[in-house]
């Protein structure tokens, strides 16, 4: 989550964690890049001004997408951007488009994960990275400690074989699995403190039943990875072994 800045808050991913994803993608002038459930254009956008990258963005809601484009006219100086609003399980591009795909903790959102990891690996061109971030219930669960981890964080956290193994099934090679949730418990608590030292000012945007929602939400996923119920993991993959 970027806290206090302007892009909004699409992922829990931070700015440290952003630079650390586009060294991995080796994004610079000349490479295409697409950002799948970019939102308003986090981390994207980013990526396009601190790499010259070529960036597209690719979501579901237009709200976020025509801001996104807007900041695109400004935060764009060197590499081009395109805006899609399209179904990341459908993508209306063509095959062996992209040098790298990225998305941050999107998949914990979507129900078909397999669908959306076998339409990244079709538009990648051959030799092509994805780096993507994903919330899962913490292995082990059952019983009442397995209801709370379903009750907290994104709603489509579960998957049947996990993140490894859809991979595989879609023709990606696991190269790297890397465990931020520490990371991600901290943002957490972070974002927790800052939303109740603004709660009237929240309360006066979002309406009193909204706020007591989000807070309860938000109680909810501090509580479960404190108890070691949630992870959040970042995955690389290429089209090689």
């Amino acid at each position: 989550m970027v806290c206090g800045c302007a892009y909004g808050g699409t992922s829990w991913t931070t700015r440290t964690e952003a630079e650390r994803v586009a060294r991995i993608l080796k994004l610079g002038p000349g490479v295409r890049f697409l950002d799948l459930g970019a939102g308003s254009g986090w981390p994207g956008l980013y990526f396009g001004r601190i790499t010259g990258c070529d960036v597209t963005l690719v979501d579901i809601p237009l709200a976020g997408l025509e801001i996104a484009a807007r900041r695109a006219t400004t935060e764009m100086p060197a590499g081009a951007c395109w805006v899609i609003a399209a179904d990341g399980a459908a993508l209306p591009l063509e095959s062996a488009r992209f040098d790298a795909i990225g998305h941050s903790d999107v998949l914990c959102c979507l129900v078909d994960k397999a669908a959306v990891l076998r339409e990244c690996r079709r538009v990648i061109r051959a030799a092509g990275t994805m780096a993507f971030t994903a919330i899962s219930i913490a292995p082990g669960l059952s019983g009442a400690a397995y209801e709370r981890a379903v009750a907290a964080g994104p709603p489509f956290k579960e998957t049947e074989s996990g993140y490894p193994a859809l991979l595989e099934q879609a023709g990606w090679h696991l190269a790297r699995c890397e465990d931020l949730t520490a990371e991600y418990a901290r943002a957490v608590h972070h974002m927790l403190r800052e939303e109740e030292a603004r709660a009237d000012t929240l309360i006066r945007v979002l309406g009193g039943s909204e706020f007591a929602d989000l807070l309860a939400r938000r109680l909810r996923t501090a509580a479960a990875l404190d108890a070691g119920l949630l992870r959040r993991e970042l995955f690389t993959a290429s089209t090689l072994a």
